[in-house]
């Protein structure tokens, strides 16, 4: 997310931009650091960007020098509601890439109609921290590769966290797994605060879909959450995923904001 922090004086054109790191600019007046330019990369490589800075003088200039700087595309993630920072983006030339929509998601299965949703008969769910950590890393590439052969990796939730190369598991024990015979066939990652967990990935391999796979994990994940106290998980959704919105709009989750994706090509 990118910051304007509002001020009355107007900005001296001595504003220097520096990059003082690979991936960190700072702008700076009279010795003082009064804009600041991140980048990170994400999920499926895609490099984003954020700036924060005191001034929109401030913010444009840190905003064209990393433009400058990297190389494109680039992303930027911003709050549907925050009609102002999608204007500033706008004038570096960012457009809408697509959108996400956050939900509250229930745990309790009486308001999810979830209690009595059970696997497949020839499909085990396994609890998180409990998944073979090699077969959990195989169903992975394999869901990445067929998500990345259709609609493409970016249209799933946005990973915040910075992976490094080649790493798309850090740590398996947030994972539950629907197993099929030898082999993971669904995966569903929930990570975050004890008080508000986020699920962020839930997916079921291509040639296992319309079995009611998915919803019998999340069926299971939810209902951990619910004995362990937790009312409500949060979850974002691409609004072109179809599946994924009735899903969880069919178990009783509220819409409850949302982000923007911008990208510059």
């Amino acid at each position: 997310m990118d910051t304007l922090h509002s001020a009355s004086h107007p900005v001296d054109r001595a504003v220097e931009i520096t990059r003082v790191a690979e991936h960190i600019w700072h702008a700076l007046e009279d010795d003082q650091v009064v804009g600041r330019g991140d980048a990170v990369s994400r999920s499926g490589g895609r490099l984003f960007i954020s700036v924060d800075a005191w001034h929109d003088t401030v913010f444009d200039r840190v905003v064209s020098a990393m433009l400058r700087d990297l190389p494109r595309p680039l992303h930027v993630v911003v709050d549907e509601a925050d009609g102002e920072a999608a204007v500033r983006w706008g004038r570096a030339g960012f457009v809408i890439g697509r959108r996400e929509t956050g939900y509250l998601v229930p745990t309790d299965p009486h308001v999810t109609g979830l209690g009595s949703v059970r696997p497949p008969s020839d499909v085990t769910i396994v609890p998180a921290g409990g998944a073979d950590e090699q077969l959990l890393r195989a169903v992975d590439r394999v869901i990445r590769e067929e998500v990345e052969a259709t609609v493409g990796w970016h249209t799933m939730p946005t990973e915040v966290i910075p992976l490094p190369p080649g790493v798309t598991v850090v740590d398996p024990a947030k994972f539950a797994v629907a197993a099929q015979g030898s082999e993971y066939v669904a995966m569903l990652r929930l990570a975050g605060r004890v008080q508000q967990p986020r699920i962020g990935l839930l997916a079921v391999r291509a040639g296992r879909r319309r079995r009611g796979i998915g919803r019998a994990l999340l069926a299971h994940s939810l209902g951990v959450l619910h004995d362990q106290g937790t009312e409500s998980a949060w979850a974002e959704v691409d609004q072109t995923n179809a599946a994924a919105v009735a899903l969880f709009e069919g178990v009783g989750a509220e819409r409850a904001g949302g982000t923007l994706e911008l990208v510059r090509r």
